[in-house]
């Protein structure tokens, strides 16, 4: 289970976005960059402060996010 301890909403840090705790890397950015190809590994090598535990804190703070997501489908 993931440690969402690890994502932190600051009002001084990056206008409140969702942010991995210590950084100023946003829980979107991450998941944009495994959108757009990215490994885990990838992010890690490029961002060495992260951590695989960071990673996994950004997915299921997205996934939260999405099953609590009410979706009405539109009639037009």
């Amino acid at each position: 289970m993931a440690d969402l301890s690890r994502i932190v909403l600051d009002p001084a840090v990056l206008t409140g976005k969702p942010v991995i705790r210590g950084t100023r890397i946003s829980v979107d950015f991450v998941i944009g960059l495994m959108a757009d190809g990215w490994s885990e590994a990838d992010i890690l090598q490029t961002y060495p402060g992260l951590t695989h535990e960071d990673v996994t804190a950004c997915l299921a703070y997205a996934h939260g996010l999405l099953t609590s997501e009410k979706v009405y489908p539109s009639i037009a």
